[in-house]
């Protein structure tokens, strides 16, 4: 019953009593549904609420908290009435010589087309002291009774029926089919009852005239509202209820609260042109506002968007305003937008702290030199400690004093972020002072508002971004995670997981992919990087050292550890070996990677290869990353065929290392025989030949008939 007189549909109780599958028997809701036709004292949605209070319920408005005193409070303003200051606007009564049946005529032929029925009730029943509308009739057309007034000369009563002075007349304001009053019914959807009772008659008419609603025929209802019949012109019930639902909404904003059991299209309102309790129920006034619905939405709309009014170039080509100035030379500009995208495990918190770092310092990121300034970063994913700790080892590991660590500031989120759509206003509101030139967020995926994978949901994420640029006028650089998968054979703007808005909607987007090192290259780097940190622990000890080591030996890791042991002192030497030890264990554990990119604002830039050296990304300056693949880069027939190469130079090394063992150990180290190496590798005497010729240091010497290398002195003949 509260359902039902609060507006709703059977639909929700049905489903809702469904979950009781003993007790519930289908149709024997909407039969009980039809039965609740009201009453004087109805129940109400109140006492849904007061028996959800006593089963333990808190309603929302009865949480609150102590107010801090720098919070503030204010009206926040989400339409284009301020219901603080609405005055009021009188509602012309009709003078005493009152045409009430031109008030009706006028109603019908605003409405009705002259074929199309019309359901009106002039009788009524009493119960428990109020009065009620009863079904009435639906059988009359609009031309008909349009026809019979002017026969009567305007006489409703002769023609509708005499109605009940104390209770007035109904009229349903969409036509009918002629056999009933439901919904089902309505023969086109062309108009919906905006209704309120909440706010006097004169404060509901300034709202509805400001509202610039479609407002087709306004009638006084003889007590404490105003009808307000609504063009909304729906083409099928579903469109209809989507169409009042946002009247509805914008009425509520704009400090006009709805009765919202008025939705329904066949629902009744109130005759122009009858009396009720001595007041007149009468037509206030037509076609007021917009001319359509989609002429008043737009309006709306518009006036709502807070969007600039478009500029003719010819008024600003003389006098261009200026470019925002850039923030990472070549990269990005103040107030713009960048991403870092890229897979686990490749440093992109470290990285976005190096950019930190580098904007306080005012000095380089990855080659790129920053403008100086104040930087935010927003931490949503580490816990404090942590976070903090990062930012000195990082500071430590690069090798920068901290001099201007005052530019750096953090706030720590985990554990209380909260979607982009309401973290974007406290976040402006919070750093509206404090004059960022950046604000970082990492990492995106903990405040993402919607599907991933949906491109109009994320553009509404993304333009959060937008919101704090233009609040703050500073640059918002984020992170966000690759999809699943190799990501070699991808370009770099759609490597980012979900939808492709993300390579799409940044100004500059970085994105950071893993290179496949081999052995080989691990090995080169381990020789430069120890050799940059022999030649770095002899400088300040040793001046004028390059001279006793030339350009060739300070690139080769064994001559530098031959020329430090000749020019240490043995204690300073075991600490140079200990340092030796320990960056060639660190390369070890080094991962490749290439950051590609793509620029709004400036011209595209090569990819950069580097080393995340834990806790930091270093340039490989060397080169030896130009001409490795990404991961997942070749094509599957090529990783298969580099595979079978691997797999036959590791199964030939393995049998040059087990030829090698058993030429030593078959004769107790004296030179054996081929049958002797067979039965040590245990393998036929012909397979053992076989190896031996195909080894590239053994073989078998003519004259003694034993496996000798081939660089033996002693050997008379060589053959293969």
């Amino acid at each position: 019953m509260a359902l039902k007189h609060e507006g709703f549909d059977c639909g929700l109780w049905d489903a809702w009593s469904a979950r009781d599958s003993s007790r519930y028997h289908p149709g024997e809701c909407a039969k009980k549904w039809r039965s609740f036709g009201g009453n004087a004292a109805p129940v109400t949605g109140g006492t849904i609420v007061q028996i959800a209070q006593e089963h333990g319920w808190t309603p929302p408005a009865f949480e609150s908290h102590a107010l801090d005193w720098n919070d503030e409070i204010s009206y926040e303003k989400d339409g284009i009435i301020d219901p603080r200051w609405v005055e009021g606007r009188e509602v012309a009564e009709p003078t005493d010589n009152w045409d009430a049946a031109k008030d009706l005529t006028t109603y019908l032929g605003l409405l009705f087309e002259p074929s199309e029925n019309v359901g009106y009730v002039t009788k009524c029943f009493e119960k428990d002291g109020s009065k009620f509308p009863t079904k009435g009739c639906v059988s009359r057309t609009a031309g008909q009774l349009l026809e019979e007034l002017s026969r009567y000369n305007g006489d409703i009563g002769a023609v509708l029926g005499d109605y009940d002075p104390e209770a007035g007349a109904w009229i349903r304001f969409n036509p009918l089919d002629g056999k009933g009053v439901k919904n089902e019914n309505v023969t086109d959807f062309r108009f919906c009852l905006v209704e309120s009772d909440k706010a006097d008659i004169e404060r509901q008419n300034a709202i509805l005239r400001q509202l610039e609603l479609p407002i087709v025929c306004l009638v006084h209802s003889g007590n404490k509202s105003l009808h307000a019949i609504v063009r909304v012109d729906a083409g099928t019930y579903d469109e209809y209820r989507k169409r009042v639902d946002y009247i509805y909404g914008i009425c509520k904003k704009n400090g006009l609260e709805i009765d919202t059991q008025n939705r329904n299209p066949s629902r009744l309102s109130r005759m122009p042109g009858v009396m009720r309790r001595g007041q007149k129920q009468y037509l206030a006034d037509t076609n007021i506002g917009k001319a359509s619905f989609e002429e008043w939405r737009d309006w709306y709309e518009s006036v709502t968007d807070d969007l600039p009014e478009p500029e003719g170039l010819a008024d600003v080509w003389s006098s261009l305003p200026e470019l925002s100035p850039p923030l990472i030379a070549g990269i990005l500009r103040l107030g713009h937008k960048m991403l870092l995208a890229g897979p686990s495990k490749a440093g992109k918190s470290f990285s976005l702290i190096e950019l930190v770092i580098a904007i306080a310092e005012g000095l380089s990121w990855l080659g790129w030199q920053c403008r100086q300034g104040k930087v935010l970063y927003v931490n949503l994913e580490l816990d404090r400690a942590s976070c903090l700790h990062r930012f000195k080892d990082v500071y430590a590991a690069l090798g920068w004093p901290p001099k201007n660590i005052k530019n750096i500031h953090i706030w720590n989120l985990r554990g209380k972020s909260c979607p982009m759509d309401q973290l974007a206003p406290k976040l402006i509101r919070r750093a509206a002072k404090q004059n960022y030139t950046a604000i970082i967020i990492d990492p995106i995926y903990k405040v993402i508002t919607g599907d991933e994978n949906s491109a109009d949901q994320m553009a509404r994420f993304c333009n959060q971004f937008d919101k704090v640029c233009t609040e703050l006028g500073c640059a918002v650089i984020y992170c966000h995670h690759h999809s699943k998968g190799a990501q070699g054979g991808k370009r770099s703007m759609d490597r980012a997981s979900g939808s492709g808005v993300f390579g799409r909607d940044p100004d500059a987007l970085l994105d950071m992919i893993e290179l496949e090192t081999t052995e080989d290259i691990i090995k080169q780097e381990q020789n430069i990087a120890v050799c940059e940190a022999i030649c770095g622990y002899l400088r300040p000890l040793v001046p004028g050292y390059d001279d006793e080591v030339s350009q060739d030996d300070q690139c080769s890791q064994t001559a530098m550890k031959k020329a430090a042991e000749r020019l240490l002192t043995p204690q300073q030497h075991q600490e140079c070996v200990r340092i030796i030890d320990g960056t060639a264990e660190a390369c070890k554990h080094r991962t490749a990677w290439r950051i590609e990119g793509n620029l709004r604002e400036f011209p595209a830039f090569d990819p950069i290869n580097l080393w995340f050296d834990y806790p930091i990304h270093r340039v490989d300056k060397s080169g030896v990353l130009a001409d490795v693949d990404a991961d997942g880069a070749a094509p599957p027939w090529q990783k298969g065929k580099d595979k079978r190469k691997k797999q036959a130079a590791a199964e030939k090394k393995s049998k040059a290392q087990a030829l090698e063992e058993a030429v030593e150990g078959a004769n107790f180290g004296e030179p054996p025989t081929a049958k002797q190496v067979a039965e040590y590798l245990g393998c036929s005497e012909r397979s053992a030949q076989d190896r031996i010729k195909k080894s590239e240091k053994f073989h078998i010497d003519k004259n003694t008939s034993t496996v000798r290398a081939k660089n033996d002195g002693d050997c008379a003949t060589a053959t293969t």
